[in-house]
């Protein structure tokens, strides 16, 4: 099979990168698994192991998509029909009663839920590129990872949460200037910013932390900072929201929505760095791919994932934190 992957960022990730990260892994995957790979992404991509074409806007989908595609995956809505066997992955929370295509995949059991489907695959990513953990490495600090300027991932609360525990903070998403909500400075002394961190210097900082704090106040439709965090042994303390109560299992980290909760599991915290290690390993880029050949092999046979088209549900932001 033949599987043309389609989005609007490019390739390879240099930083964060979340979806560009899981499609570079999923290429790689469907290779191993015996397959044909190319990408369709914005010019100055590049890529070793697969053919890539240069994104055009003012294109139709029929005049880029290449000859010889089985099968075209969107990493976003595509907005007009397209001829070529199709689905799109929808990786955020989408707009409310907006319809998606037909055949959306979304990334957890509760993200599509909230959707009115039962149509997910999990992410997934190639571990082998993380490197071994180093379990000898001192840990003296826990650790948020986000987009510290959006709200809903809310930094504050992370920072409150082990202010209260009496632990110190290293931002990683984040400056302790923002002034993109507003006004803030962050003062305290316990908090550290290390800025839109990636690559090495990213996995030093994860490796050497005792765990995630991560209470998000919207629905969350994935997770991969907690995946990766749990890759180098980090337990998770986090609000229930989202997919969050599908990765995060009692044996790997405390879900409230309460502060003092948080910080009083953060204070007892006696997680094993190894369950916490095999559980991240689950969501590999292998059985990533495997599913979405599962997707692909329907779609290429002409069903569809939906008899209608998925419309988000319900309130997915301002959720509730208790102080």
């Amino acid at each position: 099979m033949h599987i043309l992957i389609v989005n609007r960022s490019p390739i390879p990730v240099f930083a964060y990168g979340g979806t560009e990260r899981v499609i570079w892994d999923l290429g790689r995957a469907l290779i191993r698994a015996g397959h044909r790979v190319s990408y369709l992404v914005p010019l100055g991509s590049h890529c070793d192991f697969a053919p890539v074409f240069p994104l055009q806007e003012d294109l139709s989908w029929e005049q880029q998509i290449p000859d010889g595609i089985d099968i075209v995956h969107f990493q976003f809505n595509p907005g007009t029909e397209v001829s070529v066997p199709h689905l799109m992955t929808q990786h955020g929370n989408s707009q409310e009663n907006v319809p998606l295509p037909l055949n959306t995949v979304f990334v957890s059991r509760d993200h599509a839920q909230r959707h009115d489907s039962q149509a997910f695959v999990y992410n997934g990513l190639d571990w082998s590129t993380y490197g071994a953990v180093d379990w000898k490495q001192p840990r003296d600090y826990f650790h948020f990872l986000g987009k510290a300027a959006w709200r809903v991932k809310n930094v504050r609360g992370a920072i409150n949460v082990t202010q209260d525990a009496g632990m110190p903070l290293a931002v990683l998403g984040g400056d302790r200037l923002n002034i993109k909500c507003g006004f803030r400075f962050t003062w305290s002394r316990h908090v550290s910013f290390h800025g839109m961190v990636g690559g090495t210097e990213k996995l030093r900082l994860l490796n050497a932390s005792r765990g995630l704090v991560f209470p998000v106040l919207w629905h969350e439709p994935f997770g991969l900072a907690v995946i990766e965090s749990m890759y180098f042994g980090s337990p998770v303390f986090a609000t229930p929201y989202g997919a969050l109560p599908e990765l995060v299992t009692s044996e790997c980290g405390v879900l409230s929505a309460n502060r003092t909760a948080l910080a009083e599991g953060i204070r007892s915290s006696n997680f094993d760095p190894h369950a916490c290690h095999a559980r991240a390993l689950t969501f590999n880029a292998d059985t990533m791919a495997e599913n979405y050949l599962a997707v692909y092999k329907k779609v290429c046979a002409g069903e569809t994932l939906h008899t209608s088209s998925p419309v988000l549900q319900g309130e997915i932001k301002h959720l509730p934190w208790i102080e």
